[in-house]
Order: structure tokens, then C-alpha cells, then sequence
């Protein structure tokens, strides 16, 4: 007998639907690791070249990513 595979439902997790600034992230973020990327300095580099600018309007560090990603995981 194979028991009911496990999932999670989009967003179960959030009290609220993500905004148009998360979802944007998001799909830049997932177009990073699409093409291979997954070190945090490349991920940053690849942010700013794609326009995806940080929260304050200015370029990503990898200091302000992982605030980010810390606040956004709250």
C-alpha cells in the first residue's frame, strides 16, 4: 500500500499573497539557478545585470541579498 504523497501548497506557509516586488525576485532567482548559478557572489552579480534592483532602488551586495532573503523569510 503506497501511502498519499506529501506536497505543500503554494503559499501555505504566508498570511499574505506575495507582492509584485517577491514575485518578480522570485522569478529572477529562478532564472539564476535555470542557467547554472548558485554561488551567492554570482547570484548577486546576476541579479544587478538582469535590472532587478534591491529593495532601496540601489544594486545588490551580497550582504543586502541575504538581508533580504531574512527579512522575506519572516
Amino acid at each position: 500500500m503506497n501511502p498519499t504523497p506529501l506536497y505543500n501548497e503554494t503559499h501555505q506557509s504566508r498570511s499574505l499573497a506575495p507582492t509584485a516586488y517577491e514575485n518578480l525576485l522570485g522569478d529572477a532567482i529562478e532564472r539564476a539557478v535555470a542557467a547554472g548559478i548558485h554561488e551567492l557572489d554570482a547570484l548577486v552579480r546576476y541579479l544587478n545585470e538582469s535590472g532587478q534592483a534591491a529593495p532601496d532602488g540601489k544594486p545588490w551586495t551580497a550582504q543586502s541579498y541575504q538581508q533580504e532573503m531574512a527579512r522575506l523569510s519572516n
